[in-house]
């Protein structure tokens, strides 16, 4: 079966006896332009505003977010693209040059939060941020992009599964009449990151304990996912040589390690959220605020005193009964 069908209608029975056929492109006069493209950049965009909206409550401002996507997206491009033609080298050996031509497609999603991270934290590094707090934050952004990004493969008929018969099978029906019943794996994985982001939203508002945290859910919760769809895929990259899933083995361990790290944190460490970065930044900022050691305490003598002018005063009656004094005893 083939891994990609641009022109196939969509339809999906248990929704009914209907079918949708997009175009993956709209073409503005001579201007044509990809609707992977532009869900990819809404994802974007909307990760990037939760981020800058959120900042403060990891301990960053949105300048912060601002400044290193400056630095990420190249780098995530890059991560992305040498993810891919890692595992499919027989592509490009005999044209390497065409390794550039990244509009012609070929990015991993593994690349590109790679590349991201690598970004942040030669940035953290820089500003001498905290690396687990950051990450905390840009973790929500990754899941909004994935759960959004998902649908370009819905336009482009691509990334979807083996062929099945379950009642949630997605049909391709290709203009000769010849159709497929599949997984819709982009719905599936979709739709789980969406579950993620939601829980992971509300968790962190009262229940995060310390920097890391969040990072470490989202690994659990993504790798568990993308572990268990990417079987089902058609599109998968493999290790060279064999029949091992590259995603779904980095998943099996991403996931693996993140629980095993949250529990042992749970359970055995038992975290302080005083230590977390933000507080920190706020403990500092009220430290700076209230002064040196004792500066409450002289305040408050200085307060309990006579103000200057009321000491002028007394030190004028003073003179004036002196004066008085001294002239009775002459006379």
């Amino acid at each position: 079966m083939p891994q990609h069908l641009p022109n196939a209608s969509i339809s999906f029975p248990m929704l009914g006896d209907w079918s949708i056929n997009p175009s993956p492109v709209i073409n503005i006069g001579p201007l044509t332009i990809h609707w992977y493209g532009v869900i990819i950049a809404t994802g974007f965009l909307l990760a990037v505003l939760y981020c800058a909206k959120r900042a403060g409550e990891f301990g960053m401002t949105a300048d912060n977010v601002f400044d290193v996507i400056i630095l990420g997206v190249p780098m995530a491009v890059i991560g992305a693209r040498i993810y891919f033609c890692a595992f499919h080298w027989d592509l490009f050996k005999d044209d390497p040059i065409s390794v550039l031509y990244i509009w012609q497609g070929g990015l991993g999603m593994y690349g590109v939060i790679a590349g991201a991270i690598l970004a942040l934290i030669i940035y953290c590094l820089w500003k001498k941020l905290s690396i687990p707090a950051f990450l905390d934050m840009v973790c929500f952004g990754f899941l909004i992009g994935q759960t959004l990004g998902r649908w370009g493969n819905f336009m482009n008929r691509e990334a979807f599964g083996y062929e099945t018969d379950i009642f949630c099978r997605m049909v391709l029906t290709l203009p000769n009449g010849t159709s497929y019943s599949v997984h819709p794996t982009f719905l599936y994985e979709s739709l789980w990151n969406l579950v993620g982001f939601t829980f992971m939203h509300f968790y962190s508002k009262k229940h995060r304990t310390y920097d890391g945290e969040m990072f470490l859910i989202y690994l659990a919760w993504y790798g568990c996912g993308r572990m268990l769809i990417e079987g089902l895929r058609t599109d998968s990259l493999y290790i060279w040589g064999t029949s091992i899933r590259v995603s779904q083995l980095v998943s099996a361990i991403l996931f693996v390690a993140s629980v095993a790290i949250l529990l042992y944190n749970r359970f055995k460490r038992h975290p302080d959220p005083e230590n977390m970065f933000v507080n920190r930044q706020k403990a500092a900022k009220v430290a700076i605020v209230e002064g040196p050691a004792g500066g409450e305490d002289t305040e408050g003598e200085r307060s309990s005193e006579e103000s200057p002018e009321e000491a002028g005063e007394e030190a004028g009656e003073e003179e004036i009964k002196e004066d008085t004094e001294g002239k009775d005893s002459d006379e």
